[in-house]
């Protein structure tokens, strides 16, 4: 029995870090191909003040973030693109 594999591009905001995802099985999650597509793309682990960067994927033919737990099968189809995103975490210290 073989998986069923899906094919699709992966960029990072800048339009400048393209890869092409091939055989990338369909019951995994989104959560984990962010991990493997940050590793991929040599995306950074920290921002200039050392904080830890997440990433979320913007599934660019419905226009929306995806989802860490939902799985590839529901989401993604054979051809479409993503966009690798950091979250910007807005704030500061507020004095009263």
């Amino acid at each position: 029995m073989s998986l069923a594999t899906l094919e699709f591009e992966a960029t990072d905001v800048s339009g400048q870090k393209k890869v092409s995802v091939t055989g990338f099985p369909e019951d995994s999650s989104v959560g984990e191909l962010i991990q493997g597509l940050q590793l991929k793309m040599n995306m950074p682990a920290n921002d200039v003040s050392g904080r830890p960067l997440t990433y979320h994927a913007l599934h660019e033919r419905e226009g929306r973030h995806l989802n860490s737990s939902e799985k590839a099968a529901d989401v993604l189809r054979t051809g479409d693109r993503i966009m690798l995103q950091p979250n910007i975490d807005a704030g500061g210290f507020v004095s009263c």
